[in-house]
């Protein structure tokens, strides 16, 4: 039937572009940590932004399972719960997260799919704000927080773009959780929006001499024009500073000495307008690899990386993204599931809801609503 082939085509383009964006997170994070020199051979290792982003997916699974059957979510909360159990899994804090999560003693937590991946349970790099803040969790949500700027509040909570503009309002509650400078919260929503929009732009007619660059561009001029109306809080020196930085990537992209100036440390701010010069210096579809080798050469490599892999992945989809890398990625299949996961829970919920009955009976159990 048309209609049905028409959403399958429609399913699978969104597939495409979420997969592309969360390995292309990966990808930068990974390539970023080893400043763009990777072993020739052998598994790439994940860094510790990846590994949170998944637990940010994950959570947001979960939270919309939770929405679903019992009517009402609060989804920072859930999305707590998750990087509750990545600490439990590095051995951080566990007697605490135990107490908070698991007073009962019941044998089945950390519960869901992701707590028996091994690479998550594996210290891959500190992320000092996080674990500060949950080291803190019994004091509340409102007070457990930071002050911090860190770039591990933007970094981990990218997976937030694919659920739209709703879900969007949610970044800045994400980054909130642990890390309490505005400028670090602000910068977790734009960057989100950003993704949003490379996410959704219309994708080019694909053919071999179809050029791709100026979707790129597009989709990011869209962002940033779109966020005086998706944040309120937004002010005039920040959307200046983002509208800068994508006209000096048309007008003098990749030049070193201008990223290191945009991106001179390891804040949120930073890898936000750091990851933008660096997609929109490099938009074309074949460019994605020199994109993250220059983002990798920032002062912080790896979360500008991060977000450049993430946008241009979120544009040009999974398919371009360069196979001998992602064939090595230690956590390739994890984040693809996540990702496909993700846009078929937000299509259909499989475990259905509190009057709908499922049709997957194994989804609860990989993802617990709470």
């Amino acid at each position: 039937m048309p209609h049905e082939k028409d959403h399958q085509r429609d399913l699978f383009a969104r597939q495409s572009r979420v997969r592309g964006m969360m390995l292309g997170l990966a990808l930068g994070d990974t390539l970023g940590g080893a400043r763009g020199a990777l072993p020739a051979d052998g598994p790439l290792r994940a860094g510790v932004s990846t590994q949170l982003a998944c637990f940010t997916a994950e959570g947001i699974i979960r939270a919309q399972v939770r929405g679903h059957h019992k009517g009402i979510c609060y989804a920072p909360g859930v999305v707590l719960h998750a990087y509750s159990r990545w600490a439990f899994l590095q051995g951080i804090e566990t007697e605490r997260m135990r107490r908070r999560w698991n007073s009962h003693g019941g044998a089945g937590w950390p519960d869901g799919w992701l707590a028996g991946v091994p690479a998550l349970a594996e210290r891959r790099g500190s992320a000092p704000a996080t674990v500060a803040a949950l080291s803190r969790i019994e004091e509340g949500e409102e007070r457990m927080a930071t002050p911090s700027r860190g770039c591990h509040a933007l970094t981990r909570s990218l997976p937030v773009a694919v659920t739209g503009s709703g879900g969007i309002a949610q970044a800045g509650a994400l980054a909130a959780l642990t890390h309490g400078d505005p400028s670090a919260q602000s910068a977790t929503v734009h960057a989100a929006v950003l993704a949003h929009h490379c996410l959704t732009h219309p994708a080019p007619e694909r053919g071999p001499s179809s050029p791709s660059g100026g979707t790129v561009r597009e989709a990011l001029n869209a962002g940033v024009a779109a966020l005086p109306a998706e944040d309120r809080r937004l002010t005039e020196h920040e959307h200046g500073r983002l509208t800068a930085a994508l006209r000096h990537a048309a007008d003098e992209p990749a030049d070193a000495e201008s990223l290191a100036r945009l991106a001179p440390d390891a804040t949120a701010p930073s890898a936000l307008l750091g990851g933008l010069y660096a997609a929109a210096s490099f938009p074309g579809r074949a460019d994605f690899r020199a994109a993250l080798e220059f983002a990798a050469h920032a002062p912080d490599g790896d979360s500008v990386a991060c977000v450049t892999g993430a946008l241009l992945g979120a544009v040009h989809g999974v398919e371009a993204l360069p196979v001998d890398l992602v064939g090595r990625h230690e956590l390739a299949w994890v984040l693809d599931t996540l990702a496909r996961d993700l846009v078929l829970e937000l299509d259909d919920s499989p475990s259905g809801g509190e009057y709908v009955p499922g049709w997957d009976p194994h989804w609860w159990p990989r993802y617990p609503g709470w």
